[in-house]
């Protein structure tokens, strides 16, 4: 009988961990684009809370990955979730108060939150054995389907939670209440997590400088993938539930969508590590761009519901794919010493795509149109391919010159 991987029971804890922080962050994702557009002074500033929050996850991936190698990781992701409750509870009362301005610093906050979570999947590879590294990283991201399911569903169940007498619904505030809640149950989950701090020898190791290890074809193709995965699926979701209510859909229409939009994106996490290991993870990836392109043909095909709900499961479905693959092939760029440094650079490089493509979402959106969200992507897309075709040809050299 084969003996159990031992780093499994942190798999499990840490993907319970994902699974809370997605869910309060598909919440966030589901209505802070309206809460911006109901609060901003100008219809174009609409997205600019959630890409403030993306702006805050991208400046804090690399001081978050250093700072977990300097103290651990359990303390780490401790801090993150206790700004991010805090900044949960702001954007509540800021929700009260009509402030836009402070609606954005909530915001922010969860966005340093996210800043700490997204090194939930590397916590899991950076214990697992070389045999299970992609089926852990994989797993840890399906803990997300618990959140494709419930985020969206505690969205529409606590959207108008607040009814006060004489001031009428206050929407969307008990969404953030909820996520608060959500996001302080992971340090109940983190307690029990094992994963042992670099000694003060380890940490005095620094390896090879960036620059080299950026120059490495699979560091390129890694990063590429993750970032224009993540950038292209943030884009198009951003703008979703503006452009579903715009087609004169309810709010539950765009919950609904967006929910199914999430399962997408973590439900194939069951198997994607498996997929990895049995086809090479290259493929994989590519398959991943392609369901990218085929989500941009359903979306620009028309503007019914059905064509907005395939749309998004194919996005998901592409952004898993390139995402946990790029997660994959990053961990063969690096030595332990390096982890941290390249980690949080990635991540970095990942979380500034995705910054942008918030921010550029709702204008475009607003002076373009739908159509146009979903056509600007095409080239992006059309780059993480050249890049794979790129890798695939440099491998097949290498192999064949060792023969």
């Amino acid at each position: 009988m084969t003996e159990r991987d031992p780093t499994v029971r942190n798999v499990v804890l840490l993907a319970c961990c994902q699974a809370l922080s997605m869910s309060a962050m598909s919440m966030s994702m589901t209505v802070t684009a309206l809460v911006g557009q109901s609060l901003s002074p100008d219809p174009a500033l609409s997205t600019l809370p959630l890409a403030l929050q993306f702006t805050a996850t991208m400046l804090t991936t690399m001081p978050a990955s250093l700072l977990m190698r300097r103290f651990g990781r359990q303390m780490g992701f401790s801090l993150g979730v206790v700004i991010g409750v805090a900044g949960a509870l702001l954007a509540t009362l800021m929700i009260f108060e009509r402030s836009f301005v402070g609606f954005c610093v909530g915001s922010i906050m969860m966005g340093v939150f996210m800043g700490f979570s997204v090194f939930y999947r590397h916590a899991a590879a950076d214990t697992a054995s070389d045999a299970f590294r992609s089926k852990a990283i994989s797993l840890v991201m399906a803990g997300g389907v618990v959140s494709a399911l419930l985020g969206p569903e505690l969205a529409k169940q606590s959207y108008d939670m607040f009814d006060i007498e004489g001031v009428g619904t206050v929407t969307y505030a008990g969404c953030f209440v909820v996520a608060a809640a959500l996001q302080a149950l992971i340090l109940v989950v983190l307690r029990f997590v094992k994963i042992p701090r670099e000694t003060a020898e380890q940490q005095k190791e620094s390896g090879r400088p960036l620059p080299q290890i950026m120059r490495q074809p699979r560091f390129v193709v890694a990063a590429a993938g993750a970032m224009i995965g993540y950038g292209v699926m943030s884009f198009v979701m951003t703008a979703t539930p503006l452009a579903i209510v715009a087609c004169g859909f309810a709010f539950t229409d765009s919950a609904f969508v967006i929910q199914w939009h999430a399962f997408a994106m973590f439900a194939p996490s069951f198997f994607t590590g498996s997929l990895i290991a049995r086809f090479g993870v290259l493929r994989i990836m590519m398959i991943g761009a392609l369901a990218l392109i085929v989500s941009v043909g359903i979306s620009a095909s028309g503007i019914e519901l059905y064509q907005f709900w395939w749309g998004l499961v194919m996005l998901g479905i592409g952004w898993n794919f390139l995402f946990i693959g790029g997660t994959t092939l990053l961990g063969e760029c690096h030595t332990p010493a390096e982890k941290a440094k390249v980690q949080g650079l990635n991540d970095f490089m990942v979380f500034s795509t995705v910054t942008v493509s918030s921010f550029s979402a709702g204008a475009i959106f607003h002076h373009f149109g739908w159509l146009e969200v979903n056509l600007s992507v095409l080239p992006l897309i059309g780059i993480v391919i050249v890049l794979l075709f790129w890798l695939m040809r440099q491998n097949r050299a290498v192999a064949a010159a060792g023969e």
